[in-house]
């Protein structure tokens, strides 16, 4: 059998900034999954630091994608809150690049999987800021992200949490002190591993019954 598709959509949690190809959370969870007994081929990952939810949608405009995708996850919206855009326009578009994730999915929203953006406000690049504000603002766009999500029928999953509890910790972060190191992404991918399993199992199920006799 031919190993899983992947395909990650981010920006730049996702390409992971600061850290090797092979240490990103896409290319980890992968391992991960084959050390489950699901083989996953290598991520295609579609994010670029820096990206907002209009940005990611207008760069898979421009890209030759080939669906169906076994796993499709998605994480974004942190440059949204990190340039003060309404969490309106956030729930709108964070809405339509779900359902494009979705119908890039081979079994829809069952093979999707959101990542909660992480908090950025716990970082050494933050220590001038409102730490209070941003992880007040940063649970709002992940409320409205969970709730669209859970509306889909998608999994959600939180890293919200794990990016707090690193801190600004040297270990969790990379020299420019804002991105996660390899070692924070691992902690993701902990929280992120079950929620990929079940659709990669279920993508393998609704195979199974679709096969001929």
């Amino acid at each position: 059998m031919n190993p899983a598709t992947f395909l990650a959509l981010g920006d730049s949690y996702t390409i992971g900034e600061g850290v090797e190809a092979d240490e990103r959370w896409p290319a980890q969870l992968a391992r991960r999954l084959g050390a489950l007994g699901v083989a996953v081929a290598e991520p295609l990952v579609v994010a670029r630091t820096g990206w907002t939810t209009d940005e990611l949608s207008a760069a898979m405009d421009a890209m030759t994608l080939a669906p169906p995708y076994d796993l499709v996850t998605l994480l974004i919206g942190v440059n949204n809150q990190y340039r003060d855009r309404p969490l309106a326009n956030y729930r709108d578009e964070f809405a339509a690049l779900l359902g494009r994730a979705c119908g890039l999915s081979r079994t829809g929203a069952r093979g999707v999987v959101v990542v909660s953006i992480p908090d950025w406000g716990v970082t050494r690049f933050a220590a001038s800021r409102d730490a209070q504000a941003i992880a007040f603002a940063i649970d709002a766009f992940n409320r409205a992200a969970q709730d669209i999500t859970a509306a889909a029928g998608a999994a959600f999953v939180d890293v919200t949490a794990a990016s707090r509890e690193a801190g600004d910790a040297a270990a969790m972060l990379v020299g420019d002190g804002l991105h996660p190191s390899a070692a924070q992404y691992a902690l993701w991918t902990d929280e992120i591993l079950q929620a990929a399993h079940h659709a990669l199992l279920n993508g393998k199920a609704a195979a199974a019954e679709q096969a001929p006799l």
